[in-house]
């Protein structure tokens, strides 16, 4: 199997853009290879399996999606009350705005681990870990509400984005930001 770092980074970036435009039936090794503009064959060399590539793909659809360790600190400096909690919640909006193919692929990635049991297991892992930590920050971090106030932001803020993403206009002509705000509101004691 080829060793190149980055090329398997740029190759796994563009299995995540193919799996944003086309699902998952049209990750193939040859749209990788067309998305990644190397010869073809390139994909293939470095997995070897089309469900391999798609496992990588799921692993790293979270790195590519993480923010860095330096932005997440920045995020979480002020204080840690409801509209910290609003800026937090805002602040991913404009994330998920700003690498859309992410997250699309990351949506269908989800409805391909239906299918998939091997990949069903490592995507409820990870986003088991990716909840616990939210929980943790929130708890932990001092914001306000508990788990559960923790939690329901995960769950409106996943369905939030899922709408916002696939059907714009669907939540209405409300900016968005004033629905992520309401929902905060809603969600966050004072």
């Amino acid at each position: 199997m080829v060793r190149n770092p980055e090329r398997r980074t740029a190759l796994l970036d563009a299995a995540i853009d193919v799996l944003a435009a086309q699902g998952a039936r049209g990750l193939t090794f040859r749209a990788v290879d067309d998305q990644a503009s190397v010869p073809v064959g390139t994909t293939s060399n470095y997995f070897p399996s089309r469900d391999e590539l798609l496992r990588q793909a799921g692993e790293y659809v979270f790195v590519r999606l993480t923010p860095s360790p330096e932005a997440a600190a920045e995020m979480l400096a002020g204080p840690h009350d409801r509209d910290q909690e609003r800026v937090l919640m805002q602040t991913l909006l404009r994330h998920a705005e700003a690498d859309r193919a992410g997250y699309l692929a990351l949506f269908e990635l989800r409805l391909e681990a239906v299918r998939r049991p091997q990949l069903r297991e490592a995507f409820a892992q990870q986003f088991r870990a990716n909840l616990d930590q939210i929980v943790h920050s929130h708890v932990e971090g001092g914001f306000p509400g508990d788990r559960t106030t923790a939690v329901l932001l995960y769950v409106a803020m996943s369905g939030l984005l899922l709408e916002h993403l696939t059907l714009p206009g669907v939540l209405g002509e409300e900016p968005i930001e004033d629905v992520v705000a309401a929902l905060v509101t809603r969600i966050v004691p004072e």
